[in-house]
């Protein structure tokens, strides 16, 4: 798939722990950020998404990005409904509604280990980085990036959510999608 990011898309990196999270959101179409944590501004036009240790052999890169097509505030336990005892099933999470996941041909790498949670840049910087330092907004450009982030603030309650229909899915098909055991028994 060709990637239709622009020069001026205005880009959230937000880390993805999980290869479930990946999943979740290539299959279903949605990312989850707990209201706890998250950056002030979420309706940006992509999500790039940082990946931890935990995708083994493709840590500590971002190789996919997804345009934003909405969100919305809910509870963990509305979006992960197989996790009700979970700690934080009550906690609110915004969903962030997504298009297709997209491969960029060449994936933004980090030089070592870094903690990271959200970084806003542009698709200019995502277009031509090769390191995660290449993301950082510099100078006049800085200035541009935050006037567009408060733009985006001062409008947010305009911001709509794309209104499509949630397909009903099987409990079975998510269980196996998801890695989750003991569902499939109970069904």
């Amino acid at each position: 798939m060709a990637i239709t990011l622009t020069p001026a898309s205005l880009v959230l990196v937000a880390v993805i722990t999980e290869p479930r999270d990946l999943e979740i959101a290539r299959v279903f179409g949605w990312y989850r950020i707990p209201l706890r944590t998250a950056p002030k501004v979420v309706a940006v036009d992509y999500l790039a998404f940082y990946q931890t240790k935990a995708f083994n052999e493709q840590k500590w890169r971002i190789q996919y990005i997804a345009p934003v097509k909405g969100h919305e505030l809910t509870t963990r336990g509305q979006l992960l409904r197989e996790e009700v005892d979970h700690p934080h099933a009550s906690d609110e999470y915004y969903k962030i509604q997504l298009g297709p996941l997209e491969k960029l041909s060449q994936p933004v790498l980090s030089e070592k280990w870094r903690r990271l949670t959200f970084l806003y840049t542009t698709g200019e910087y995502l277009l031509n980085a090769r390191t995660l330092n290449d993301l950082v907004v510099h100078s006049e450009e800085r200035k541009v990036l935050w006037k567009a982030l408060r733009d985006r603030m001062a409008y947010e309650e305009e911001y709509q959510v794309n209104q499509e229909h949630d397909e009903v899915l099987d409990d079975g098909l998510i269980a196996i999608l998801l890695g989750i055991d003991g569902i499939q028994e109970q069904l």
